[in-house]
């Protein structure tokens, strides 16, 4: 591919957005090893990580559609005879 296929333009936008994509996917990565330390951090302070992981995705959702889950869930472990 030749550079007449973009204009000075196009070549700039697209480089600029190759940039940025690749700084976003580094700080991506810093940030995942960053909660991977926390995480260790957790369980070696005696936390179950899976739980804690578990109470960060129930405060991130609405607190009525939780209600909501934990409803329809007690429903199918009475109707199993699990509760």
């Amino acid at each position: 591919m030749s550079d007449d296929v973009l204009n000075q333009t196009a070549q700039g936008q697209l480089k600029s957005i190759i940039e940025r994509a690749e700084r976003l996917i580094a700080e991506k990565e810093e940030i995942a090893e960053q909660l991977k330390e926390v995480f260790s951090e957790a369980k070696g302070s005696g936390f179950d990580v899976p739980t804690l992981k578990k109470v960060i995705a129930r405060r991130k959702k609405d607190r009525a559609k939780v209600q909501e889950e934990d409803a329809i869930l007690d429903t199918y472990l009475v109707a199993l005879g699990e509760v």
